[in-house]
C-alpha cells in the first residue's frame, strides 16, 4: 500500500514515526511519502517538507505567511495527485490538514485522521468539515469518544495515547553519563519546559528564572525545543548561568525531582515520566482576553482534563508570578502535595488505556483498505 502522511509538528513527527514503523510490520509492502521531520526520515519513505518549514502558529503570524501556506496546500494537492496513494493519514494539525482533507474527499482519496483537532477546546464547529471529510477518525483522549459519539453523532476509535509507547519504548538512560556530558551536578534536577515558540519562550523563561536564587539545592535545566536552535537560549543560559539541553527532553525528564511546564503535550508526557510539575502560561494581554471567549474548558492542562480534577497546579496570566511560582514549587518538592501528584499520575496512565497506540491504528488503516 502507498501512505501519504502529512505531520506539521515535532510532536506529530513523532507519532508519525512509531504509526509507519507499526505499519511496516502489518504491511511489509508499505510506501511512504511525507511531510514531517527527522523521526519519519529516519523509518523510511520519502520526506516532502519539513515540519520546520511550517511552523505558523498563533493568528498574526499565520496572516504575515498566508502567501507561504497558500503554496504549500497547492504544493501538496498536486503532490498527492501525482503520487496517488492508496489512503492519506493526517496527524494533529489541523489548520492545514482539514484543508487537504476537504480537497482529498472531493477527488475521491481515502481520508484517516490519527490525532483528532481539539475542537472540543475551541472551533467546535470545525465538526461539520470531520464529518464531511474524513472517513475514519482515531482519537488519543478517552474523553473524546464521548465528544464525537454522543454530542456529534460520528464514529471514531479511541487508540489509547501514543505518549505511553513513545516513553516505554525509549532506550534506557545511563544518568551518571547524561550528568557528565551536560556537566550536571549531583543535585536535584528542576526541568524547565518553556515551550516551543520563541514568543511562547520569551514570556515563560522570564517568569521561570526568577525563582532559581531561592532553590540553591537544586539545579535547573533549560529543556531545548526541537524547533529552535540552541543560540536562541544562550541569553537566558548566560543570564542565570544555569544548564541547557537539546534534543533530548524526555532524558531530562526521566531524571528530573520537579518540573515546570508550559501548558500542551508537555504536561502530560512531564506526568508519565512520572514527575511532579507545575503548569504554566502566559500570553499577550489581548490574546488571553480572545482565548478566555473561545476556549471553554474547565483545566489547560491535559493531566487536569483528562481526570476531570485539578491534580496538577495551574498558573495563568497574572497568577503565573515570582510568588505563586516559588509557593506552588516548593510544595511538590517533598510532601503530601507532591505524594497526591504521584498518585494521580498512576490514575492517568490507566484511563489512557495502555500500550499500543501506533499498533492499533496500523491495523485499523490497513484493514479499513482491504
Amino acid at each position: 500500500m502507498k501512505y501519504y502522511i502529512i505531520a506539521g509538528e515535532a510532536s506529530g513527527d513523532l507519532h508519525a514515526a512509531n504509526m509507519m514503523k507499526a505499519l511496516l510490520k502489518t504491511d511489509t509492502k508499505a510506501e511512504f511519502r511525507f511531510w514531517g521531520g527527522d523521526l519519519m526520515q529516519n523509518v523510511g519513505g520519502t520526506l516532502v517538507k519539513h515540519y520546520k518549514e511550517l511552523a505558523f502558529m498563533g493568528f498574526l503570524e499565520v496572516v504575515m505567511n498566508l502567501r507561504t501556506i497558500t503554496k504549500n496546500l497547492a504544493f501538496c494537492k498536486k503532490d498527492i495527485e501525482a503520487y496517488q496513494p492508496d489512503c492519506l493519514i493526517f496527524i494533529d494539525y489541523p489548520g492545514f490538514n482539514m484543508r487537504i482533507a476537504k480537497w482529498a474527499k472531493i477527488e475521491g482519496f481515502k481520508t484517516h485522521y490519527y490525532i483528532s483537532p481539539q475542537i472540543w477546546a475551541w472551533k467546535e464547529n470545525r465538526i461539520t468539515a470531520i464529518k464531511r471529510d474524513v472517513d475514519k477518525m482515531y482519537v488519543i483522549l478517552p474523553f473524546e469518544k464521548e465528544f464525537y459519539e454522543e454530542k456529534h453523532g460520528m464514529p471514531v476509535t479511541f487508540v489509547g495515547h501514543p505518549l505511553i509507547d513513545a516513553i516505554a519504548n525509549r532506550t534506557p538512560l545511563d544518568e551518571h553519563t547524561f550528568r557528565k556530558t551536560h556537566r550536571l551536578d549531583d543535585r536535584p534536577i528542576i526541568a524547565l519546559l518553556p515551550g516551543s515558540r520563541k514568543q511562547e519562550i520569551n514570556k515563560m523563561l522570564t517568569v521561570m528564572l526568577s525563582i532559581v536564587k531561592t532553590f540553591t539545592d537544586y539545579q535547573f535545566v533549560i529543556a531545548g525545543a526541537p524547533s529552535q536552535d540552541s543560540e536562541f537560549y544562550k541569553p537566558f543560559i548566560k543570564k542565570e548561568k544555569i544548564h541547557f539541553v537539546e534534543n533530548c527532553t524526555y532524558d531530562l525528564l526521566s531524571i528530573s525531582h520537579a518540573a515546570l511546564v508550559t501548558s500542551g503535550t508537555a504536561t502530560l508526557e512531564t506526568a508519565l515520566f512520572k514527575v511532579p510539575e507545575v503548569v504554566c502560561y502566559k500570553t499577550s494581554w489581548i490574546s488571553y482576553q480572545i482565548g478566555r471567549q473561545v476556549v471553554k474548558l474547565k483545566f489547560i492542562s491535559l493531566v487536569n482534563l483528562i481526570l476531570n480534577k485539578e491534580e496538577v497546579p495551574e498558573l495563568i496570566q497574572g497568577e503565573f508570578n515570582t510568588n505563586r511560582l516559588t509557593k506552588e514549587l516548593s510544595s511538590i518538592l517533598k510532601g503530601p502535595k507532591r505524594e497526591a501528584q504521584l498518585a494521580a499520575y498512576q490514575t492517568l496512565e490507566t484511563t489512557l488505556g495502555g500500550p499500543g497506540a501506533s499498533q492499533n491504528v496500523a491495523k485499523l488503516v490497513y484493514n479499513s483498505l482491504n
